[in-house]
């Protein structure tokens, strides 16, 4: 009975969210520089969105175990700055200037790869954006709220329309350039489609990120259907809060925009149901609340890659850390 009494305190103590620390176990983040000597040895591996995050961190990380690494991404500084840190691994690895939402582009980056390295054998589509602002821009939400996610009745087609053309033409045409490539190979391979929790649940206020994810989630299981026979796999990975550039970013409009909603009498009486979920499960549980991390990410994407995941495809795998579990 004191077994079942201490039990049943323990688990009220956790239903009210007041469980001491002192019985917290954190779980510890896999280390940045951790990887797999020579999985990838000889192939190569083309990243959209490489130069910073999660892109960065894997395509890093698959350089180290082996891999020939071209990047794509609009930001051209960042990028070959990582190209850079690549290169003095000792590793091969070449800069593409591009923007996933253009075709020529998403052509350009294929044909880049197949002339410096003779083939493609694995893609991550990391390339993405959360609203309309440049990723690269300085935040000023007065300025740009054109641009910034909002609900649909508030939502502007300069939101909408920028968001769709990365996230999911972006990803029409990225895997459009990558498979006529890998087709014609007859190789097989492996891709891997950056998606979010956003794309298998809603998230509240920003509509036009979420129906993107969905289209990402909806793309990752045709292209698994369709090649298949061709031994090309197709998996996507879908995070909550990762701690990246973008999602700091995020954080701090959303913060802004809380400030400026404050301001109107009338909307402060409306309850945000945008804030109904804001963690999941073990970024709850974590004595510090962390979120994931790049390299966290950068492991089951890799994983996907590898023929250890010889078995896997059409998969939307949530690495959210438990978010869409409840």
């Amino acid at each position: 009975m004191i077994k079942l009494a201490l039990s049943l305190v323990a688990s009220a103590a956790l239903i009210t969210g007041i469980a001491s620390t002192t019985y917290a176990l954190d779980i510890e983040a896999i280390p940045d520089n951790y990887y797999v000597p020579g999985r990838f040895d000889g192939k190569t591996i083309l990243v959209t969105g490489g130069a910073r995050g999660i892109g960065k961190a894997s395509a890093i990380r698959a350089a180290k175990e082996g891999a020939n690494i071209v990047i794509a991404d609009v930001l051209k500084n960042e990028g070959e700055e990582t190209i850079q840190e690549i290169r003095k691994l000792g590793k091969r690895a070449v800069f593409v200037h591009a923007d996933v939402s253009k075709t020529t582009d998403c052509d350009r980056m294929v044909d880049i790869a197949v002339k410096n390295f003779g083939q493609i054998d694995g893609v991550l589509n990391a390339a993405g954006v959360m609203d309309g602002i440049p990723p690269d821009a300085k935040i000023d939400i007065e300025k740009q709220k054109k641009q910034l996610f909002a609900p649909i009745h508030e939502a502007t087609d300069e939101y909408w329309n920028r968001t769709m053309a990365v996230n999911a033409t972006g990803m029409f045409c990225s895997l459009r350039s990558e498979l006529r490539q890998m087709v014609k190979q007859n190789n097989g391979g492996a891709i891997v489609n950056i998606g979010s929790i956003a794309g298998l649940t809603g998230l509240g206020g920003n509509p036009a990120y979420v129906a993107s994810k969905h289209a990402v989630s909806g793309l990752t299981k045709n292209a698994a259907m369709d090649y298949a026979p061709y031994g090309i796999r197709v998996n996507s990975v879908n995070m909550a809060a990762t701690k990246t550039a973008m999602t700091q970013a995020a954080f701090k409009k959303v913060s802004e925009l809380q400030k400026d909603r404050a301001k109107d009498p009338e909307l402060a009486k409306i309850p945000n149901t945008s804030f109904i979920k804001s963690q999941g499960l073990l970024q709850f549980s974590d004595s510090k609340h962390r979120e994931a991390t790049p390299a966290e990410q950068a492991s089951v994407i890799l994983f996907l890659l590898s023929p250890e995941a010889s078995n896997i495809t059409g998969a939307t795998w949530a690495t959210d850390g438990g978010w869409t579990t409840f």
